[in-house]
């Protein structure tokens, strides 16, 4: 299968109180097309850290990170910005949906970004895919936790991105509506062939992917759970 994120030997370090924090200290890991990886650890262990490496909202001290052949570090922030709309798609545990913005609103930024075509008529298919198609024209503050999730699914799938990140997506949900949304983030990434890289606490739902990886001492190790 096709490599499409290639991590090598990156380190990261934060400055706390005068101090140095090692979070992450030359990790290596490599994933493949249409893989889905869970990554588990203790708060405060770097797996967030990780997810924005990965997205390219931060930069590693040390190593490279190349997504679909693209190595990060050599790209200009404009160029990250770009990559990032064309290749990458987050799920926050927050959503972080606009507020001032409709259900449809929100799902079309992505795609307004990358001035595609037909953009409002992609973005209530994507609505309509996750559930939603009755709640278009609704704001997130008229929407329930998992309606809210639902709709930061769309909007990180419409652009049909190749990486899936996701922090945390169940984690301001109950259990049942949590199970829900991400049985339907399994199902969007399997029926579209994308790589999903999935930060979560949830042992039960890191089974659900092809392989648990536990992120401890700056370092992924193979799960056995």
């Amino acid at each position: 299968m096709t490599t499409i994120a290639s991590i090598e030997k990156i380190s990261k370090t934060y400055k706390q109180a005068g101090k140095n924090i090692e979070v992450l200290y030359r990790l290596s890991l490599e994933v493949k097309k249409g893989e889905t990886v869970a990554i588990l650890g203790q708060s405060g262990s770097g797996k967030s850290t990780l997810l924005s490496l990965l997205a390219g909202l931060d930069q590693p001290d040390f190593g490279s990170i190349v997504i679909n052949g693209s190595d990060l570090a050599k790209m200009k922030q404009e160029e990250l910005s770009r990559f990032r709309s064309e290749n990458v798609g987050i799920v926050f545990q927050q959503y972080h949906l606009m507020s001032n913005l409709t259900a449809v609103e929100n799902v079309s930024l992505p795609l307004e970004l990358q001035r595609q075509t037909e953009v409002d008529s992609k973005a209530r298919k994507a609505l309509e895919y996750v559930g939603l198609s009755h709640r278009l024209s609704h704001l997130p503050s008229e929407l329930s936790g998992g309606e809210c999730q639902r709709v930061a699914l769309a909007r990180a799938m419409v652009t049909k991105p190749s990486l899936i990140l996701a922090d945390e997506p169940s984690g301001n949900l109950d259990g049942k509506t949590g199970k829900e949304v991400m049985e339907l983030l399994f199902k969007l990434c399997k029926e579209q062939a994308q790589t999903l890289i999935l930060v979560t606490h949830n042992q039960e739902l890191a089974k659900c992917c092809d392989r648990c990886l536990y992120l401890r001492d700056g370092k992924l190790f193979k799960s056995e759970i």
